[in-house]
């Protein structure tokens, strides 16, 4: 300790010489019991004690050093039964080094600080037992930088300070250290481990400072502060914890700089209250809940940290809990990177979220949340989500490789500026129903649908940006949108540049679509926007839509394309001279034309053709002879027996479901159990939605566009989480069994995937196994299939297979591994563009090969196994 203090206990003459007392169990001139050692002691002697177990409570009432006189491990002092604790210190700025210290019972203080004492514990290990300091309480108000060490302390104050310094606490049970009232206790280099409780239990206004602390193996919390106590870790590890590695509560204070929380059973930090932490270049890894949770008032400022793997969110905040990151990492989180709902407030800047089961940064109820040059990529949902009537400040961003980059569906307006969101799976920005939002400068690249979408009744202003190269339209405004959108850049949109849906509006000013692939402004019937100097640059058409849209365009370039020989006056409000929009363009597309009628026996034929499929041949023929009687008992009035045509398709992928089910739908029709017998094939993505209240609407879109035909959903049991739980998937479900109830007659619905996963399918609702009462299994295709295959490819491309290269693929197909990647038909079909390359390669190097040598494929053309 840095300095000592006599006010307890009179200070020795200058003259009188420090005495060393001897304690062993045998010897000449040795005190047998280290309690009797301290009895005839003075302030500042030294007591030696000889290698040995002491069963005894010893009490330091002056200050004295105890000491093992061959070092650590060779002296243990153990308290009897009912005794109390086996150290007890009373007396100031003692010193106890190399002893082992057991309790009687591991709930038990081992060791027990009184109130204004202090000691130093060097080398020591504390076993089955806690340390226990106890101190008066005194006001505090400093934050977690402000701590003192325990030899720093105001002794007017009457403290109790603890200086741990290479010690060893193990196997205590509810706590391993417990500092309560005014205690100060600094730990260097000190383990704890295997406690049965919490590791560290800190209450009243105790001060833990501690530097290189491990910690590990706690059936509850790490470290836990109540009151107004103080931690602060430096250079730790906190590792494998029951419950949360650092628990802070009421009006506590924690800092911790370049410290590990590991493997945590529940969050690795949580902080409640009123209670504040700060942790700086600290790792959070696998914890078992959410890493970082705040709530209640809590406050946590982090900063350069990284969240690795929690078992949910990355930081969670709820209540009025505010959060604050900076240079901070969260990865793969199995829940959002960053989720905060009621009333808490959120500030990211120049963090990083990288992969996640869920969103990157998701914000419910009223939350708020500000992220500053931030990037968050491959989350699979929504890059940043904001719901209810939470609001979110986006500056800078950078969103790629997510599902949507950013989604918005609360009206409490939002503002997404000089960001860049590339390579999603769906839409870049997406503005929900009735949401308010500003758009100002950002860019969206390679989006696989919409590049901006303002959904119905969407309040939303558009400054700048561009939208480059989206699968879909680059800006899709729905029906009831009125957006003012200004200098917008949309180029290389995969469909429409603008998109106006129906009764849509608006007002755009001075934007430019180039090289769109379909028309670059199309306007449903009822779209009413304004354009003020537009231009479309490079389109093939500049117009197309239905009859009974008005737009109105001022001074807008729509390209050079001239205009129809009439002297009709120009449709939509075009200004004179503009190019009309062909009529062919104004007229409804009108329903679908009527399936060709074919005749069962073809289509039987046509079933027959399939390559393998035997068991699948022998069920559909079965099914169709219960079909033909049905119908013929309705046509002579008899009631039809009961009848599911649902059906499950179970199987590895390119087994061939998806063809089945194709020529299943129209065997119906030529049963005249369904009307078109067409197919519509459906997978998660266009069932479920990214927020509350789509995936109802977007799986009854999809049901309705099956109508008269059938619906096929691949790959159904991802409706359906593996682990449980609330998802929108399940939503789906209820809406499917819905809709089948109410329209049984006129569609039917095949649900396809694996076969282990299926059964998870149809016991999610009891509505679902009730409709799907059988199942076609799929069995993968055998070596010889494949071949065949294959040679079905090549007869269609004007290619041959040589005897040779025919009993090669034969054995290339019986040796390739059947493993995960395998794709039955699939592969089959890859196999054989690949023999082309390989034998396009090959006539290449013969400069002028014959007729019969450009069609046949031969053995070497076979691709290498693996």
């Amino acid at each position: 300790m840095d300095r000592r203090t006599t006010r307890q206990s009179p200070a020795r003459p200058a003259e009188q010489p420090t005495r060393i007392h001897a304690v062993g169990p045998r010897g000449r001139g040795a005190h047998r019991l280290i309690g009797d050692a301290l009895r005839v002691a003075v302030p500042g002697d030294t007591v030696v004690v000889d290698p040995g177990r002491y069963e005894e409570a010893v009490v330091l009432e002056r200050r004295v050093v105890l000491v093992a006189r061959q070092g650590a491990g060779t002296v243990v002092l153990a308290a009897p039964a009912g005794a109390g604790p086996a150290l007890t210190v009373q007396g100031p700025d003692c010193l106890v080094r190399s002893l082992d210290i057991e309790a009687a019972d591991p709930g038990e203080p081992a060791v027990s600080v009184a109130p204004g004492a202090g000691v130093v514990l060097a080398h020591c290990t504390v076993r089955g037992g806690r340390i226990e300091v106890r101190g008066p309480e005194r006001a505090e108000q400093d934050g977690p930088g402000e701590q003192d060490g325990p030899g720093e302390q105001d002794d007017a104050q009457g403290t109790s300070a603890v200086l741990l310094r290479h010690c060893r606490l193990e196997g205590a049970r509810l706590a391993a250290l417990r500092l309560s009232g005014g205690a100060r206790v600094r730990a260097e280099d000190t383990v704890i481990t295997t406690v049965d409780g919490t590791g560290v239990v800190l209450s009243g206004t105790a001060r833990l400072d501690a530097v290189r602390l491990r910690l590990e193996s706690t059936t509850g919390s790490g470290i836990r502060l109540r009151g107004r106590s103080r931690l602060r870790l430096g250079d730790s590890v906190l590792h494998r914890t029951g419950r949360a590695g650092l628990l802070l509560e009421d009006d506590s204070r924690a800092g911790a700089d370049g410290t590990r929380v590991e493997s945590a059973g529940a969050a690795g930090v949580q902080v409640t209250g009123s209670a504040r932490a700060e942790l700086a270049d600290c790792r959070i890894g696998g914890a078992g809940a959410s890493a970082l949770v705040v709530q209640d008032e809590g406050r946590l400022v982090a900063r350069g940290c990284t969240v690795r793997e929690p078992a949910a969110n990355g930081l969670l905040a709820t209540g009025s809990a505010r959060a604050e990151l900076t240079d901070c990492r969260l990865d793969d989180c199995a829940f959002s990177a960053l989720h905060l709902s009621g009333e808490a407030d959120g500030t990211l800047t120049d963090s990083r979220v990288r992969g996640g089961a869920e969103h990157g940064v998701h914000l419910a109820g009223r939350a708020r949340a500000a992220l500053t040059d931030c990037a968050v990529s491959g989350v699979t949902m929504a890059g940043v989500a904001v719901t209810e009537q939470s609001a979110a400040t986006v500056t800078g961003c950078r969103i790629s490789a997510a599902d949507t980059g950013v989604t918005v569906s609360s009206p409490a307006g939002s503002r997404i500026a000089h960001s860049t969101v590339t390579a999603t799976v769906r839409s870049g920005l997406e503005i929900g129903p009735g949401a308010k939002a500003e758009l100002v400068g950002n860019r969206v690249s390679g989006a696989g649908a919409a590049g901006i979408l303002l959904d119905t009744g969407s309040e939303v202003t558009v400054e700048g940006g561009t939208v480059e190269d989206s699968a879909g339209s680059g800006l899709v405004v729905w029906t009831g949108a009125r957006p003012v959108v200004g200098g917008l850049r949309i180029e290389g949109a995969g469909k429409n540049g603008i998109y106006f849906a129906q009764d849509s509006g608006g007002l755009l000013t001075s934007c430019d679509v180039v090289r769109s692939a379909f028309p670059a402004l199309h306007l449903a019937a009822g779209a009413g926007p304004r354009l003020r100097r537009c231009r479309v640059l490079d389109c093939a058409e500049a117009l197309g839509g239905e009859e009974g849209a008005a737009p109105v365009f001022e001074e807008c370039d729509l390209g050079d394309r001239p205009a129809p020989p009439s002297a009709a006056p120009a449709p939509f409000g075009l200004p004179a001279g503009a190019p009309a929009l062909p009529p062919a363009a104004l007229a409804p597309a009108g329903p679908p034309p009527e399936p060709a009628e074919e005749h069962l026996d073809d289509l039987l034929a046509e079933l027959g053709t399939l390559v393998g499929l035997d068991r699948v041949k022998h069920d559909v023929h079965s099914m169709v002879k219960l079909m033909q009687a049905v119908r013929l008992r309705q046509e002579a009035g008899l009631p039809a027996p009961p009848l599911s045509r649902h059906l499950v398709f179970a199987g590895n992928p390119g087994t061939g479901k998806t063809t089945v089910a194709r020529l299943y739908g129209r065997l119906l029709k030529a049963l005249g159990l369904l009307r078109q017998g067409h197919l519509v094939e459906v997978d998660r993505s266009a069932l479920v939605g990214e927020y509350v209240g789509h995936t109802g609407p977007r799986t009854a879109a999809a049901f309705n566009r099956a109508l008269g035909g059938v619906l096929f959903i691949d790959e159904a049991y991802s409706l359906v989480p593996a682990a449980g739980g609330h998802d929108f998937g399940l939503e789906a479900v209820a809406t499917l069994v819905k809709l089948m109830e109410d329209h049984r007659d006129d569609v039917v619905v095949i649900a396809a995937g694996y076969p282990a996963d299926m059964a998870r399918f149809i016991g999610s609702n009891p509505g679902l196994s009730s409709r799907f009462t059988r199942t076609l299994l799929f069995e993968d295709y055998r070596a010889a299939d494949l071949v065949a295959i294959v040679e079905h490819q090549a007869q269609e491309h004007r290619y041959e297979l040589t005897e040779t290269a025919r009993e090669q693929l034969l054995r290339h197909f019986e040796t390739v591994p059947r493993d995960a990647g395998f794709g039955n038909g699939r592969s089959a079909r890859q196999t054989f563009q690949e023999m082309t390359e390989r034998q396009a390669q090959r006539m290449a190097e013969l400069g002028n090969p014959t007729p019969g040598q450009l069609t046949a494929l031969e053995a070497e053309d076979l691709p290498p196994l693996g």
